[in-house]
């Protein structure tokens, strides 16, 4: 359904300096007079008395903007984006009408996207444990390319293919590069669960396993360092480290691979002066290096894909969530909202901090450091730990949390039994619901008594 929940027009906007602390926030996003803030110019609050709290709203030309940055950015490249980090049908049909591939790791996030018409040649499927329903998915529905992982996926994929046919293989391979915002999150080393390491000839020893399948093709190298990069520098030696296995396969193989991937990971800023990383500063280095880098091994350029997730999506999503309750312990002032870890475990998990905003009403109260937390029962359910708020802020209030379109919603879990919120499309005015409010009646049909 859509409703229109446009601000006044007339209304007069806030003085510049108020924007300031939207900098993170989608670029559409716009405070007015009355404290609110619009987004895609749609009303925040209004949203939140629609559709209750929690809610939310993702900017559906925020997103489709992304898309079109890193298609300019990389015009002879694969960009496929990682469904990981949020996915529906809308957002599977937006990237999909602006160019981009998909990335998915289950058989649930690939049967969402071809139901909704996604092409199953433009989707790359990988993960680290990939169950027989998964790849029996991925073989059926005719994926473009899939990931090996482990050795004995190769034996199973080989078992499977139909006669006749061949399937498009990637390796996964652990360049041994350190990057990533938090040590859970850094996946290009050694010592962690995903790929194939090319310091013990793990890698090695796959690549020459899958030559050794008629029904398996392989086609190149893939990769992926960690998550919340924010430098190019990592990337680049990424590059370099892939090119020269490249070669070491084409002198022993005589194989010349003609497809690279080097994953995603790219960082966005979630609060006022945090670092994202430069698109443009990682377009024009990578394609050099990995130029050069062919040139001097005498290897023809491989196609190149990109696997952007949370760079796509995480500054279009706005969490609105209503206070429940305002208390001091000790010299802690804590406010609690209803919303909490259930929709968002990121700061549980990675000590990720946000920088939520009151909205819905003006306040000429003096700021004072508070914690919002969660309505769950874990002392951990903390949202954002001393965080400027008005003073005046009280039960009912409204606070939104930006760059919250990423690994919030997609990572949800059913604690308490509270239901996930709804996600509710924002674009030119209007309101649109994506995704409805998990209700009690939803999680009662999963439970079939005794």
């Amino acid at each position: 359904m859509s409703i229109s929940l446009s601000p006044d027009p007339a209304a007069p906007a806030r003085p510049p300096d108020d924007t300031e602390g939207l900098s993170v926030w989608p670029s559409s996003a716009l405070p007015t007079t009355d404290g609110d803030v619009t987004v895609g110019g749609v009303s925040l609050a209004g949203t939140a008395d629609r559709f209750g709290t929690p809610v939310y709203i993702l900017d559906e030309d925020e997103v489709r903007d992304r898309c079109r940055a890193y298609r300019a950015a990389f015009p002879d490249a694969d960009v496929v984006y990682a469904a990981k980090a949020f996915l529906c049908r809308a957002v599977a049909h937006w990237v999909m009408e602006e160019g981009l591939g998909l990335d998915v790791c289950s058989a649930g996030e690939l049967a969402l996207a071809v139901t909704t018409g996604f092409p199953p040649e433009r989707i790359v499927m990988h993960g680290n444990a990939k169950s027989p329903e998964d790849l029996l998915t991925a073989v059926r529905v005719g994926v473009g390319r899939i990931v090996v992982d482990s050795t004995s996926e190769i034996a199973r994929l080989a078992a499977i293919v139909p006669p006749g046919t061949r399937q498009q293989i990637m390796v996964r391979v652990v360049p041994g590069i350190a990057a990533g915002g938090h040590t859970k999150v850094r996946t290009g080393t050694d010592d962690q669960k995903f790929g194939l390491s090319i310091a013990d000839g793990s890698a090695q020893h796959a690549i020459a396993k899958i030559l050794g399948q008629p029904h398996l093709e392989l086609v190149g190298l893939h990769c992926h360092i960690g998550s919340q990069i924010a430098t190019v520098k990592p990337y680049v030696a990424t590059v370099r480290r892939m090119v020269g296995l490249m070669a070491r396969i084409r002198d022993q193989h005589g194989l010349a691979l003609p497809q690279l991937d080097i994953g995603g990971g790219h960082a966005i800023a979630y609060r006022p002066g945090e670092d994202s990383l430069d698109l443009a500063a990682l377009a024009e280095r990578v394609l050099a290096e990995l130029e050069d880098g062919c040139a001097r091994a005498r290897l023809p350029v491989p196609r190149l894909t990109i696997e952007p997730g949370r760079a796509v999506i995480g500054t279009a999503g706005v969490a609105v969530y209503r206070v429940l309750a305002v208390k001091r312990t000790g010299e802690r002032i804590f406010v609690a909202v209803d919303g909490g870890m259930s929709d968002n475990p990121r700061p549980a998990l990675y000590g990720v901090r946000y920088a939520p905003r009151l909205i819905g009403r003006c306040s000429a109260s003096e700021s004072r450091p508070v914690t919002v937390v969660g309505r769950h029962c874990e002392a951990g359910d903390v949202l954002a730990d001393g965080v400027p708020l008005p003073g005046d802020v009280r039960p009912g209030d409204l606070l939104a949390i930006p760059a919250a379109g990423a690994y919030h919603l997609s990572m949800a879990s059913g604690y308490n039994l509270v239901g996930r919120p709804p996600v509710i499309a924002a674009v030119r005015g209007n309101a649109r619901v994506l995704v409805r409010r998990e209700s009690l009646e939803d999680i009662s049909r999963r439970d079939i008594g005794l």
